[in-house]
This record gives C-alpha cells, structure tokens and sequence, in this order.
C-alpha cells in the first residue's frame, strides 16, 4: 500500500479510483464493511482502491479542546488499512483553510481534479466541506456532472446497536474491552515502548514492562486487564494495571504496566503491543503488599483460566 500525504499528479498515476471517504477512527466493523466495499468495486473494475482520511482530525484542529481521543494512532491505522486490502492511504493535511473549503469545491478541486474519481464510498451519515455542509445527498446531486458512482453504506448494527466509535470510545471508558472488542473486530490494544519503571515488581515477585500511556489515543478505564502481549513476534499471556498505582504513588499520572506470563527476559527500549482481553477487577488501594501480592497471585489465576493454552 502507498500513503500519500500531496494529492498532486496522483491521477496521472493512477486510473480507475474508487475513493473510500471518512475518519475512519479505530477502523471499527462499520469502517471494514465501508472499505471492504470499495476494495471489492475497485477489484471489479480493475481498478485502485483508495482511503481519503485527513491528519489531523478535523476536531483537532477546529475546536482541540472537544477532540475525542483517537482509537488508533497513525501508524496502526495505516496497518489496519493496508490488511484490508487498500491500494493507496491519501492522509490529506486538515488546516482551518481547508475547512473553509465549501462541499462543492470538495467535490470539484479535490475528489474531480486532484483525483479523477470514478467512484466514491461514504457511509450514510458522512459529512463534509465547510462546516459539515456537504452530505451523501450532496455527493448524489453531482455524480452524474463529473461522472462518478456514489455507494451509500447503511448503518452496521450489532443486534440493535449501530456500530461506532463513540459508542466504542464509551465502552472503554467503562473499562468494557470485551464489548468494545466485538465492535471493533479486534482487540482493544495500546502499543508502546517499555520505559523504566521503578522495578518495584521485581521486589513482588511480578516483573513488570511498563509502558506510558500515549498522548491523545484512547486506553480503557483504570483498572486490571488479562491481556496477550505481542513482542518480537511471540505472544505471551499477561496480566495489565492501567491507572496510578494507588498502594505506591499518590498521583493522577496514568501509565500501563504489565506482568508477562512464564516470561524472562530485558525487553527495556523494545516495542510491545497490549491486546486487552477482559477486565479483572478495579485498581485499588491496599493495605499490605501482602495483600496486594495476593491479589496478583489471584489476578495471575484468572488470567490463566481465561486463556489455558
């Protein structure tokens, strides 16, 4: 997959495009089922499917102090994009003149011009152009003038909810990961670098990998997680306590930290990925390190019993 961030001279390169357009933020069963259907039109036509998204998203830079925090960051979606089977990712630069931009010049300067379209894919409650103006309709009004097919996907329910990222976003904040997890067709993960920590894990018994939580992206509620960790390619069960660790620390700053299972090994400075399973419990206080160590003992239990391989 390609990934453009400068849309000039891309239709000379490339013919036949069939433009998915959205956020596309976490990339959740509705976004799959959206992208899945340009991929396949594309494919039809021999053609190239094609992502236009924009970075940053438009509510970072309109108004920044409502922007939700983002399910995946950049390069996590770039991978989600390309196992779907997209031929190119266009991350068009979000700037206040963009916004200004009104829906048919959209249309014309960028989707017609920049692109010569030959379909477009957008869900049913897609907006765009200057202040949300532009709508499916609109798209509709002008596919026969600049000679494009409009596709128009439905909402995409799971029983009789419709699948989304705000409804995904709510469902971590509760610390739902299973739930958030069968909205988005994959597990909830943060993947980070391990940082040094205070090795006080060590001391318990449970070495742990701690990660700092990134700026701006969504990580479930504070509490204590069965997770699989990915590292270096191999999986390994584990054990994950997101929040402040209230027994050692008194102070609000969030972090993840992670009990690997039946592993040993320096994994400082590397890359690992957190895939959150269930939830086990709420983070709290104890008393003792007696009884937190317990807890962990109990906590290791669980997670064990969830994933006996």
């Amino acid at each position: 997959m390609r990934v453009y961030e400068n849309l000039s001279g891309l239709k000379d390169r490339y013919a036949s495009i069939t433009l998915a357009l959205g956020n596309f933020d976490g990339i959740h069963l509705g976004h799959q089922r959206l992208i899945g259907e340009a991929v396949e039109i594309a494919r039809g036509n021999n053609g190239i499917a094609a992502v236009l998204t924009f970075d940053p998203h438009p509510m970072q830079v309109l108004k920044p102090e409502l922007a939700p925090p983002m399910l995946l960051d950049r390069e996590a979606k770039r991978q989600k994009m390309a196992q779907l089977g997209v031929d190119v990712l266009l991350l068009c630069p979000f700037t206040r003149e963009f916004a200004r931009l009104s829906p048919e010049d959209f249309i014309k300067e960028i989707l017609v011009k920049q692109l010569n379209i030959t379909g477009i894919v957008v869900g049913y409650n897609y907006t765009f152009g200057h202040k949300g103006q532009g709508t499916p309709e609109t798209l509709w009004k002008y596919a026969a003038e600049y000679g494009y097919d409009l596709h128009v996907i439905p909402p995409v329910k799971l029983g009789n909810q419709v699948v989304s990222s705000t409804l995904i976003r709510s469902l971590l904040a509760e610390g739902n990961v299973t739930a958030a997890r069968k909205f988005l067709g994959y597990y909830p993960f943060t993947e980070g670098t391990v940082v040094l920590g205070d090795r006080r894990g060590n001391t318990l018994g449970f070495p742990t990998a701690n990660i700092d939580c990134p700026e701006g992206l969504m990580v479930p509620a504070n509490g204590v997680y069965s997770v699989k960790v990915e590292l270096d390619g191999d999986t390994f069960l584990g054990v994950a306590n997101v929040g402040t660790k209230p027994t050692f620390h008194q102070n609000n700053r969030t972090n993840i930290e992670v009990h690997l299972l039946d592993f040993c090994g320096d994994i400082y400075g590397k890359t690992i990925k957190v895939n959150y399973l269930r939830r086990l419990r709420d983070e709290r206080k104890f008393s003792s390190i007696t009884d937190l160590v317990n807890q962990i003992q109990i906590d290791v239990h669980s997670a064990r019993i969830d994933h006996p391989e």
